[in-house]
């Protein structure tokens, strides 16, 4: 079980942690609260609305959380960030750091404080903000590759995508209607890639998770339960699977290269 548990953090740590300034900039979207911990109100002091106009500066998509999500966002919530704007005020300071966070309340990014000594709330809180916000000049919108391509090629096309190794006691489960002919077992070399029939891939329980195998029957991935509905981590490649309208993505790294691949999945 702790074999498991650290292999899950270290996938997680190898697909996401890049140095921090290459994580948060790769996110598309940045969610802002209507209402930070430590108001009474919603954006008293403006606080809210000052920081959602100065995000936008570094060329995010920025919205409240009140307001109606972009489809894109409505699909994979884990392409936006959280930023909270956080008080650490002392008895003569306001001051106060902007934290980015993502769907799963982990802290990505820290602002330097901002500080202001105006005694007004309203004035002393927007001066410290702006003035964290003025330390995040390494914090600009830089889409991956796969977004920038246009839309036509979004989606590359894997053949022959890397089996992953199955482990000795794994059984193909015979009582699945959907594939004939099965095999008692699969033995999976991971040296060996197999071109798919189709796109289709069967889910059986694993302990922490599932393994996917495809109608010869092969193996084809072994992903592992997150946090996050509908987010996986696949066991021994340097990705995620999720899911995305009625589809599955695979998107993990081969080669230094990003692998996308869109399957349809029966749990």
């Amino acid at each position: 079980m702790k074999n498991i548990i650290l292999v899950l953090f270290l996938i997680m740590s190898n697909l996401f942690v890049f140095g921090q300034e290459k994580n948060v900039n790769n996110y598309k979207f940045i969610v802002v609260p209507d209402q930070f911990d430590f108001l009474k109100q919603k954006d008293e002091y403006k606080t809210s609305s000052l920081t959602k106009f100065l995000l936008k500066k570094n060329g995010f998509t920025v919205i409240s959380n009140s307001e109606q999500y972009p489809k894109e966002l409505r699909d994979n919530p884990c392409s936006g960030l959280n930023a909270l704007v956080v008080d650490k005020s002392s008895m003569f300071k306001v001051k106060v750091v902007i934290e980015l966070r993502d769907c799963s309340n982990r802290l990505l990014y820290t602002s330097e404080e901002g500080v202001s000594r105006l005694k007004e709330f309203k004035k002393g809180f927007q001066e410290a903000i702006r003035n964290a916000h003025a330390s995040m000049n390494d914090v600009v919108y830089e889409p991956f590759l796969l977004e920038t391509i246009g839309k036509d090629k979004k989606e590359i096309v894997i053949i022959n995508p890397v089996l992953v190794e199955e482990e000795k006691d794994v059984k193909i489960d015979t009582g699945l209607a959907e594939i004939n002919n099965l095999e008692e077992a699969a033995q999976v070399s991971p040296n060996n890639d197999i071109a798919l029939a189709n796109n289709t891939l069967y889910a059986q329980p694993k302990e922490n998770g599932f393994q996917l195998i495809n109608a010869k029957p092969q193996v084809v991935f072994v992903i592992l339960n997150t946090g996050v509905k509908d987010i996986y981590v696949i066991k021994d490649k340097n990705g995620l699977l999720y899911k995305k309208g009625e589809n599955w993505i695979a998107e993990f790294y081969d080669g230094g290269e990003i692998v996308v691949k869109k399957y349809s999945i029966k749990f």
